[in-house]
């Protein structure tokens, strides 16, 4: 999904703007977890961008989505563009040492 999302609305309010964009990228990162997965493949990991526009989108964490999003209306942007690109994910084991030296 490569999508800008406008955050002024004349009808709403831009909290309730930035409440509707969570909701759908939560639903659209929730439809892709729910695909089948390729054979050797653990789960879907998520590679985001977001920013102003698209020129100056900066890659964040899936699980940061809803603090990017606080963070663009508290700067009081007009648009937030979001870049969400499912890939397949391998789960990585800690070895026993690296676990125990901690």
């Amino acid at each position: 999904m490569k999508k800008t999302f406008p955050i002024n609305d004349p009808k709403n309010a831009p909290t309730r703007v930035i409440e509707a964009i969570k909701s759908e990228l939560r639903k659209y990162v929730k439809r892709e977890r729910k695909k089948n997965l390729p054979e050797g493949v653990d789960f879907w990991d998520f590679d985001c961008k977001v920013g102003e526009t698209a020129n100056h989108a900066l890659p964040l964490h899936v699980a940061e989505i809803n603090s990017a999003l606080d963070h663009a209306l508290a700067d009081e942007w007009t648009s937030v563009y979001f870049e969400i690109l499912a890939k397949p994910g391998v789960r990585t084991y800690k070895t026993k040492e690296s676990s125990s030296a901690q």
